[in-house]
């Protein structure tokens, strides 16, 4: 086939789509019937991205997504549990790469479900081709250890979210219910199976045509696509490459979106989450501040969790245990230092300390620096005023650049 006529098939499976399928966007589509065809290409890539269609409530869709992929994709497997042995053995199969699909994932992974580490890895490891799972086979004492490989397509479908490294490796297809006004058509297995197979075989003749030009491609990345976000598009980037049209456009419009709303419902780890607070919420530009105000404006926070951290509120102690999972420039673990205050030396932090961390793991910083609290005048433990340690302690950002550093 040609370049026009791959475009002109991921057209005909996004509209097979579109039949069934109400899914939230446009760029759903697109990363859909990309994933899709990607499966039928999979031994070209290093990587397969996982695909997860999520909701928070059922009747949302998602198993009827997982039907329609389906019936697109090469020698699926459906499933609502599987135990991580029998996929790797499945993998390994003689008849090829199954496409696994895991429906009702929730009831895996979800928090009345525990936390299945087997499968979990088999999911995280399974999604690079140079990854597998070393077994003990054998019978008795007659042991040998042997390699099982576990890549290969997977899609998912469930309430709730998944483990974020089953996250961070996924596609994310935010499912919701329909609309009054948004219509699907009544799926019939027995009606349209053999429409959806048709297609399928299309799929898999024309990635015949394609596969040495997608083994050979090094996509284009949209700006700001990296690292984990970028592993996971590549291979559907290549085949809209491959298929010409306005698909290499599309595919990277989607990725763009798509892959910023999942930043968007990133939470972020509390370690992250409290870095991120004291630079934009607590030191403001301040180069220390000692712990018990740190804590008395941390917890001062809406909708922060500060308050119910292993339910009881943030202390110096947890405090001191979260910061240290960090390192300083100099790469020693972050800890409380003394500070000199006109009133004593309590212990504190200093945000030359904290300045790497800042910079590896928080987002970019808010245009305007949060409020500075020096207005607010909260007590600490003792009844000293924060006052009384902050006057000459804190000062908005265009300050600290002409005030000289306090001695220590």
């Amino acid at each position: 086939m040609t370049a026009l006529d791959g475009a002109a098939l991921l057209n005909e499976v996004e509209a097979f789509h579109r039949r069934f399928n109400v899914f939230p966007t446009e760029a759903a589509y697109v990363a859909v019937t990309l994933w899709d065809a990607h499966a039928h290409l999979i031994e070209c890539f290093e990587t397969t991205p996982r695909i997860a269609f999520l909701s928070p409530e059922p009747g949302s869709g998602k198993s009827r997504a997982l039907e329609i992929v389906e019936l697109l994709t090469p020698r699926p497997v459906t499933t609502v549990s599987a135990s991580a042995n029998a996929l790797y053995r499945l993998v390994d199969s003689a008849a090829g790469l199954p496409t696994v699909l895991f429906d009702e994932v929730d009831t895996i992974f979800g928090p009345k479900a525990g936390t299945d580490e087997a499968l979990r890895g088999f999911l995280n490891a399974g999604y690079r081709r140079t990854a597998g799972a070393l077994r003990c086979v054998g019978e008795g004492s007659n042991q040998n250890a042997q390699i099982f490989n576990s890549y290969c397509a997977v899609a998912m479908a469930g309430l709730g979210s998944l483990p974020d490294t089953v996250l961070t490796r996924s596609v994310i297809i935010r499912m919701r219910k329909r609309a009054p006004n948004e219509k699907a058509e009544p799926y019939r297995q027995r009606k349209h199976e053999s429409q959806g197979h048709a297609l399928r075989d299309r799929l898999a003749t024309w990635a015949d045509t394609v596969r040495d030009q997608v083994a050979a491609a090094w996509p284009e990345m949209p700006e700001g696509v990296t690292d984990r976000p970028a592993d996971v598009w590549e291979p559907l980037l290549a085949v809209a490459d491959a298929a010409g049209g306005h698909w290499p456009a599309r595919a990277r419009a989607a990725c763009l979106e798509l892959v910023n709303a999942a930043h968007d419902n990133d939470e972020a780890s509390l370690g992250v989450r409290l870095l991120t607070d004291l630079r934009d919420k607590v030191f403001c530009g301040a180069d220390r501040m000692p712990t018990a105000v740190i804590l008395e404006m941390l917890l001062a926070l809406d909708d922060a969790p500060w308050g119910d951290v292993d339910d009881k509120p943030l202390n110096s102690r947890m405090l001191s245990k979260l910061l240290g999972q960090y390192v300083t420039p100099a790469n020693k673990p972050i800890k409380p230092r003394g500070i000199r205050t006109p009133s004593g030396f309590p212990k504190g932090y200093y945000a030359e300390d904290l300045t790497d961390a800042w910079t590896r793991y928080c987002p970019p910083p808010p245009g305007e620096s949060a409020t500075s609290a020096t207005s607010a005048t909260p007590q600490v433990s003792g009844g000293e005023s924060v006052a009384d340690t902050t006057t000459t302690i804190r000062h908005t950002p265009a300050e600290t650049a002409t005030q000289p550093a306090l001695t220590g």
